[in-house]
C-alpha cells in the first residue's frame, strides 16, 4: 500500500516532507519536542498539548502498542503528531492495537519518516515556531500564536466525583478537589491510590461553589497555554488558595504565582520529556522528573518576604518549586505523577495527602 506524501510546513521557511500515518488531515498548531524515549501514548492523551503540533524525537514510536487504561484524558487534544518511525507490529502484553490504530482513531493528523532531529534543531534555533500539516507543499500556517481558549477547550464541564480506591492505612481519609486547567488522569490515580475522595471541577469554578463542596485540600493542575490567559480566574484562586492547603503542578504552579503579584516568561523551547534534573533547595537532593511546559515563573518576580524558591532546574536554572513562607501553599513545575516517567517526586503526593490528614485530626480532636 503507497503511503500518501505529506509536508510540515514552518512559518520559519522550513518545509520538510514525510509520508501520512493514518488519514491525510490537514491542520496547524504550535511545534513542540519530547525528548523522552517511553510515554508516547501518555503524550498523545496529555490536555496540556493542546493546540501543539508535537514531535517525538525518539526515532521508533509504538513498539510496545497501545491500549485503552493508559491515558490520561477521554480524547487526544494536541493539535499533531510528528514522529521518524511508527512500529506496525508492537510486542506487549497490554498492547490492544498500534500507534497507526491510535492517530486513525482519534484523527490526529501525523507525519512519519521526517528527521525529528532537524526539526528539533529549528525549534531549538527560533524558539516561537508554528506549522501546519498539509498534502500542499504551497500551503503556510496562517495562526501563529497561542490559542487563548485552551484552558476552557480541555477543561471539564461539570463537576466529577471519585471514591478512593483503598481506605488508608496510615492517616485519615481526605477529600481533595482537583481545579481542572486540563489535567492529567493520573493525578487523580494518584490521589484515589493513596486513599483519598476526589472532586474535579471546572477551572473557573466559584470560590463559593468550592466552599460548598469543603474539601481537605485542594490541587491545581497541569494545563495548556499561556497562563496568562487565565488572568480573569486569578483573584478566585487565590482566595482559594488562601483558606485551603493547596498544591500547584505546572500550570497550577504558574497561576498561583501570578496570583500573588509574580510574572510568567515564555521558555526558548520548553521543557517537555522525562528526565529532567531538578534540585530541592531544601534538601540538597537533585531529582529526575517529568515536565512538559513552555512558560515558567520569573524569579526576579517573585516577592522573598513570602515565598520560597523550593526547587530549580538543574540545567537552566529556572524555578521549579514555591513554597509560601507563611501559608499551606506548595507549588511544582514538574508533575509528581511522572506517568510514564521516574517515580522520583511521588513523594510530594504522599506528603501533601499527609499534612491534609494531620491538619483533620487537628480539626476534629
Amino acid at each position: 500500500m503507497t503511503k500518501q506524501t505529506g509536508y510540515l510546513i514552518l512559518n520559519t521557511g522550513d518545509v520538510l516532507e514525510g509520508k501520512f500515518l493514518g488519514k491525510p488531515i490537514k491542520q496547524e498548531g504550535e511545534m513542540v519536542f519530547n525528548t523522552a524515549m517511553t510515554g508516547y501514548q501518555e503524550v498523545l492523551t496529555d490536555p496540556s498539548y493542546a493546540g501543539q503540533i508535537v514531535t517525538l524525537t525518539y526515532p521508533l514510536i509504538g513498539n510496545y502498542g497501545c491500549n485503552d487504561t493508559t491515558k490520561e484524558s477521554y480524547c487526544p487534544s494536541l493539535a499533531g503528531l510528528i514522529i521518524g518511525t511508527a512500529c506496525n507490529t508492537p510486542d506487549h502484553y497490554q498492547s490492544a492495537y498500534s500507534i497507526k490504530d491510535m492517530v486513525t482513531k482519534y484523527n490526529i493528523p501525523t507525519l512519519q519518516e521526517i528527521d525529528t532531529r532537524a526539526l528539533t534543531r529549528i525549534i531549538r534555533e527560533y524558539g516561537e515556531v508554528y506549522g501546519k500539516i498539509t498534502t500542499n507543499q504551497a500551503d503556510k500556517p496562517k495562526n501563529c500564536k497561542v490559542n487563548p481558549n485552551l484552558v476552557k477547550q480541555v477543561s471539564v464541564p461539570s463537576m466529577q466525583q471519585y471514591h478512593a480506591l483503598q481506605s488508608p492505612s496510615s492517616h485519615q481519609k481526605v477529600h481533595v478537589v482537583v481545579i481542572d486547567f486540563g489535567y492529567k488522569h493520573s493525578i487523580t490515580e494518584s490521589l484515589l491510590h493513596l486513599g483519598c475522595d476526589v472532586t474535579v471541577v471546572p477551572y473557573d469554578t466559584s470560590f463559593a461553589s468550592i466552599k460548598r463542596i469543603d474539601p481537605d485540600g485542594v490541587i491545581l493542575s497541569n494545563g495548556p497555554g499561556d497562563p496568562t490567559n487565565v488572568q480573569e480566574q486569578l483573584q478566585t484562586l487565590k482566595q482559594v488558595v488562601q483558606i485551603y492547603p493547596t498544591l500547584g503542578i505546572c500550570l497550577g504552579h504558574q497561576l498561583i504565582a501570578l496570583a500573588f503579584g509574580a510574572t510568567t516568561k515564555r521558555l526558548p523551547y520548553g521543557h517537555r520529556g522525562s528526565n529532567h534534573p531538578v534540585k530541592d533547595l531544601l534538601t540538597g537532593k537533585v531529582v529526575i522528573t517529568s515536565q512538559n511546559h513552555g512558560y515558567v515563573v520569573d524569579d526576579a518576580s517573585i516577592d522573598n518576604t513570602d515565598w520560597i524558591i523550593s526547587h530549580r532546574n538543574v540545567n537552566d536554572q529556572s524555578v521549579e518549586g514555591l513554597k509560601h513562607r507563611h501559608m499551606d501553599i506548595t507549588t511544582v513545575q514538574f508533575h509528581p505523577e511522572a506517568h510514564p516517567g521516574p517515580r522520583d517526586t511521588h513523594e510530594i503526593f504522599v506528603h501533601f495527602v499527609k499534612r491534609l490528614s494531620e491538619k483533620g485530626v487537628k480539626q476534629h480532636a
